[in-house]
């Protein structure tokens, strides 16, 4: 099977599509997509409820119809997914809920949060070969604030204390995220990890290398594509660390979800040894 993957620019919604290849076992390129301004992607959404499709609305691409199905995620490539898909006589695939347009889609794989049945979004883990595990070692993945989440230092605080007070003869891991305050950047550089990613001085991601080796991992809420690697790869028990947040949420009603199935834990000053992976080919 061959798909065309559609890419609005945004890694995270692009790695989904690509997550989702792999575990199909399917071949795949990335067509990136662009509309012209944001009143001819708000023009879009009126065109889809008419049925009318039409490739003015975007920047000049060039696309051959070698492939089975076009596969899109985010808001930037589902009107595009199922233009090209008519025109190449292909299916139209959408990951994630595509709020505002039909749900005329061939498929879509929508999330528990967003009314559909998919508990995750789709990912893939493997080991980047940043950080090698030699013995016990437990992890501590921070993110930052969001349009729902502020991250404040004392929040992040009493969980390096936690780690540190109740895993004294395990290797202590970091790594943070182009999100995270520099506050919190600063604050965690000076605290003494055996194994430490300040992403504004090393961008890199060794997310893949601690799901692979530690028996325990700490992820902030306010990423969905985070926890999704954590329940869905490796062999750690993942805590997921709350943070105040400005209303009710999507991550919220994920994290809740997902404890439920015992893919994960809200840390709250205890653990639990939530450490079930989702299986993600069975919603294929």
């Amino acid at each position: 099977m061959k798909l065309l993957i559609l890419s609005d620019g945004k890694k995270g919604h692009e790695n989904q599509s690509i997550a989702y290849a792999k575990l199909l076992g399917a071949s795949y390129r990335i067509q990136q997509v662009r509309f012209r301004s944001r009143l001819h992607k708000a023009l879009s959404y009126l065109l889809d409820w008419l049925g009318i499709y039409s490739d003015t609305l975007f920047a000049p691409m060039a696309i051959s119809c070698d492939f089975d199905a076009v596969v899109g995620a985010g808001s930037g490539t589902y009107y595009a997914a199922k233009l090209i898909a008519k025109r190449c006589g292909a299916k139209s695939i959408a990951l994630m809920q595509p709020k505002g347009y039909r749900k005329n889609f061939d498929k879509v794989y929508a999330q528990y949060h967003d009314g559909g049945t998919m508990p995750i979004n789709f990912s893939l883990s493997h080991p980047q070969g940043h950080y090698k595990c030699d013995g016990k070692c437990v992890a501590m993945i921070v993110g930052g604030s969001n349009a729902v989440y502020t991250m404040r230092r004392e929040d992040i605080q009493k969980v390096v204390d936690f780690i540190f007070t109740h895993f004294p003869q395990h290797k202590k891991l970091l790594t943070t995220s182009p999100r995270t305050p520099k506050e919190i950047e600063e604050y965690l550089s000076q605290q003494p990890f055996d194994y430490k990613v300040i992403f504004s001085q090393n961008p890199i991601n060794p997310i893949g290398d601690f799901l692979a080796c530690c028996e325990r991992v700490f992820i902030t809420i306010d990423s969905t594509s985070m926890i999704s690697e954590a329940v869905s790869s490796g062999k750690a028990a993942v805590e997921v660390v709350p943070l105040p947040a400005k209303k009710g949420s999507k991550y919220q009603k994920m994290v809740d979800h997902l404890q439920t199935l015992g893919a994960l834990h809200i840390f709250d000053g205890s653990i639990a040894d939530a450490a079930k992976k989702i299986d993600l080919k069975e919603y294929l």
